[in-house]
């Protein structure tokens, strides 16, 4: 196919209609090229037989630079990649403009954008042409070449995640004009690979130290708001907040510190109650306290050891049956702990539980699962990671970064069962697999749609080295069973600050039925 430029320009260094006139409209048009007749017009979307997510549009040059550029239309016609052939001369900073130009349009068409440039084999009486070749996806540069370089310039689009993004965003209305589709084939051979695409291994986190650090306090300045706003509205006197010495009710504490900080209220309207049990171990409880010490919070230590063994004793527990209700029990009497107090002290239970949590349904229902805001819903168990360490980094006091220090050191557990010879004897991990992979699949499953064989690909190639095919496999498997049985757990959720793109509250982003089966995933 033949396709014209619509847009001239006619000013500064260019004078383009003084020569040629707009090839706009033109439509079902052909003309004879090389002996053979091939259709030629704007109208033309090149549509790939083998890939039928490949639909292929062509602008040119300044259509690129246009108010309403000719790839607008070919994106609501479904348009998934636009290319664009350019003569477009270097000047003192125009790179840059251009590259911000691919980045987003690429974003607000939802598409892929292989921009290539002229280089030095163009005249230089006046001009000079750097050969600045761009490919930009959905708001992300994937390939960039240097200035002044030769040799082409590669990048891996996912053309499946941009046909997500199109069925979730609903503001691509149909074109006026009419498309004719021109049919292709490509020759594909052997498994798919990524030569020249990056999957990070944390998709929740940007690339950089910096680029991380302004995310942490950018969280932690929304968690923070969205708790003050709840706070000043319901007038609590105080927070309850329990404290296990782990990563959760840490985050929960330091973000609840934040937001009383914002409503110009002392650090001891935050109540921190640790409620040791049978698998406490002394480190986490030792860690509870220094940390409320450090933070200037109000704390205390309710042993709930002998209520639950009478609760054993009142429905026949037997204590040495250390099953799912032996271990429920706590969970259920340390939220029953925290609401009662919450009710005397006229506060707010404020909730622990993550959003990597919230996934795996690992939490007891109607126990650790229920608080009266959740401040850590939005944040996954990978992220929580970051923001203690975040905080841990930046602390005012050398007692504060050496707590929490130790805390991110100590094994994520819910320490529910006895502990052994004073160590932890539960390891979430050990039981429902890496937060690293679990993160992975989350985001890619919910952000993008990715199904299973394809988030295989993706991990395998995320974590290549570090875990295995029959490793990724088997907690892929795990992850997906979890994440369809436990809906029940997120229909009821408390209310808690959406933080990123992907969110499992049932009043926004995330309506599943809680008998949803998960069959069709698992094959």
């Amino acid at each position: 196919g033949v396709i014209p430029k619509q847009h001239l320009p006619n000013y500064g260094e260019f004078y383009e209609q003084r020569h040629f006139r707009p090839g706009t409209p033109l439509e079902n048009g052909e003309l004879t090229l090389l002996g053979q007749t091939v259709p030629f017009g704007t109208d033309l979307l090149f549509c790939c037989q083998d890939l039928p997510e490949f639909r292929l549009g062509v602008e040119l040059c300044e259509d690129l630079w246009a108010p309403v550029p000719p790839s607008a239309a070919l994106a609501q016609a479904g348009a998934t990649v636009i290319a664009n052939l350019s003569a477009s001369n270097e000047t003192v900073g125009k790179a840059d403009y251009r590259r911000t130009l691919i980045r987003s349009h690429s974003a607000r068409l939802l598409c892929a954008y292989a921009y290539a440039d002229a280089g030095n084999g163009e005249s230089s009486t006046d001009l000079v042409f750097a050969g600045h070749n761009l490919i930009g996806e959905n708001g992300v540069l994937l390939g960039e070449s240097s200035l002044f370089s030769q040799g082409l310039t590669y990048g891996d689009c996912d053309l499946g995640l941009l046909a997500h993004e199109r069925m979730r965003m609903h503001t691509f209305a149909p074109p006026a004009q009419a498309f004719r589709a021109i049919p292709f084939t490509l020759a594909m051979e052997g498994p798919p690979h990524l030569a020249y695409r990056q999957v990070s291994p944390q998709p929740f986190l940007p690339h950089g130290q910096q680029a991380q650090a302004l995310r942490c306090e950018q969280i932690l300045a929304m968690q923070a708001q969205g708790l003050a706003k709840r706070v000043a509205h319901t007038r609590a006197k105080r927070l309850v907040i329990g404290i296990s010495g782990g990563l959760d009710s840490c985050l929960a504490l330091l973000v609840s510190v934040r937001a009383l900080s914002l409503l110009q209220r002392p650090a001891q309207d935050a109540l921190a109650i640790t409620m040791p049990c049978f698998g406490t171990t002394s480190r986490t409880r030792s860690n509870a306290q220094i940390l409320c010490q450090a933070l200037g919070t109000d704390f205390r230590c309710i042993d709930i050891g002998p209520a639950v063994r009478q609760h054993f004793q009142d429905i026949g527990q037997a204590y040495e049956n250390q099953d799912v209700t032996f271990e429920n029990s706590q969970a259920r009497e340390r939220t029953q702990v925290l609401m009662d107090v919450a009710n005397m002290e006229g506060g707010l239970v404020i909730g622990t539980g993550d959003l990597s949590e919230l996934a795996l349904g690992w939490a007891t229902y109607n126990g650790d699962h229920m608080s009266m805001y959740g401040v850590n819903a939005g944040v996954p168990k990978t992220l929580v990671r970051h923001l203690v360490a975040h905080c841990a980094a930046t602390a005012v006091s050398q007692d504060l970064s050496q707590v929490l220090r130790d805390i991110l050191d100590t094994p994520v557990s819910p320490e529910l069962l006895p502990a052994q010879n004073g160590r932890i004897a539960q390891v979430t991990e050990d039981l429902v697999g890496p937060y690293q992979l679990h993160d992975f699949f989350l985001y890619h499953m919910l952000r993008y749609g990715t199904p299973p064989d394809k988030l295989r690909f993706l991990a395998n190639t995320a974590f290549q080295g570090v875990y295995d095919p029959a490793t990724i496999d088997a907690w892929l498997h795990t992850f997906l069973r979890r994440f369809f049985a436990q809906q029940f757990k997120r229909s009821c959720l408390p209310d808690g600050p959406k933080i990123g793109s992907v969110a499992l509250s049932p009043r926004g982003d995330w309506r599943m039925p809680s008998d949803a089966e998960a069959a069709i995933w698992l094959e």
